[in-house]
């Protein structure tokens, strides 16, 4: 039986040994088979693979450690975010694992909720039409203020964020690519620009979420991504959009990276398109036909 895959996402990108006590937490129960860290973001994603009971205790672990070490009131960072451990989803490796990941990620909020007193929000496939941004506006504060007004509550555990931990978001969903691409320059205006070219919400491609961000300690601005959908919305034609968006507003890509791991197919895609190869696909790939 395939294992399944989790990406949490802990605002903490810069001390180191909180960075390693969430590694060691997870790798107790569980594969850990990335740790993306960003400064400027000041969160870390680690990626991470198991059966559904290791994988729901290697989050547990994983949790409290953040919570024990993590103040939200002290952090700063260019990431949204509504806790310490902000965004927690499960994802099936293979899509016949959808139901498995729905049922994994019900008891990990559950969990989250009754054992460490956590406010718990779904997300994604646990709460169709409910994303991250959907919780994240405004910040923990606003957040607060709504669960308040009557306007949403918590799906699990206390109405009331942690001063220090806040809350956590727990969904399940199909793999995406999460990207972000550096731009030259410090035109925040113009990266956010260029995030509302490209993203779903404002007319750009399917299945692509975007934010413009300034990155202080970088020096720079960037667009940051998440691709729900690789085979509706192409990397390529992605980054070549804000290539030349950011060339219309006098700036250029200074770079990009990948954050956490990527489906196959979505490189294979990439690697069909500069090379000019017609019909390439994972079967013309030597370890993938092994």
């Amino acid at each position: 039986m395939q294992p399944l895959e989790a990406v949490p996402n802990f605002s903490e990108g810069r001390d180191r040994a909180t960075i390693e006590a969430i590694g060691i937490a997870i790798a107790e129960h569980a594969e850990l088979l990335d740790v993306h860290t960003d400064e400027d973001h000041n969160r870390s994603v680690f990626t991470l693979v198991a059966q559904p009971e290791p994988l729901v205790e290697a989050l547990l672990a994983a949790i409290r450690v953040a919570r024990e070490r993590i103040d939200l009131r002290a952090h700063e960072g260019a990431h949204p975010r509504i806790g310490v451990a902000d965004v927690v989803p499960v994802v099936p490796v293979t899509a016949a694992d959808a139901p498995r990941a729905r049922e994994t990620a019900l008891s990990l909020a559950r969990r989250i909720g009754e054992e460490l007193g956590l406010p718990v929000f779904l997300y994604a496939d646990l709460k169709p039409g409910h994303g991250p941004a959907f919780y994240r506006r405004g910040g923990p504060e606003e957040l607060q203020r709504r669960i308040d007004a009557g306007e949403l509550a918590p799906d699990f555990g206390p109405s009331r964020l942690d001063p220090s931990a806040g809350g956590v978001i727990v969904g399940a969903r199909p793999p995406l690519i999460a990207f972000n691409v550096d731009l030259s320059g410090d035109d925040l205006a113009a990266a956010r620009e260029i995030a509302a070219v490209v993203r779903e919400r404002d007319g750009g491609f399917p299945g692509v979420r975007a934010l413009g961000l300034r990155l202080p300690l970088a020096g720079r601005v960037q667009v940051s991504l998440n691709i729900e959908d690789w085979a509706a919305a192409p990397l390529h034609d992605i980054v070549r959009t804000i290539e030349h968006e950011a060339e219309k507003r006098g700036l250029h890509v200074l770079s990009s990276e990948l954050v956490g791991l990527m489906p196959a197919g979505a490189a294979l895609a990439a690697a069909g398109h500069v090379l000019r190869i017609d019909g390439f696909d994972a079967s013309r790939v030597l370890e993938l036909r092994l």
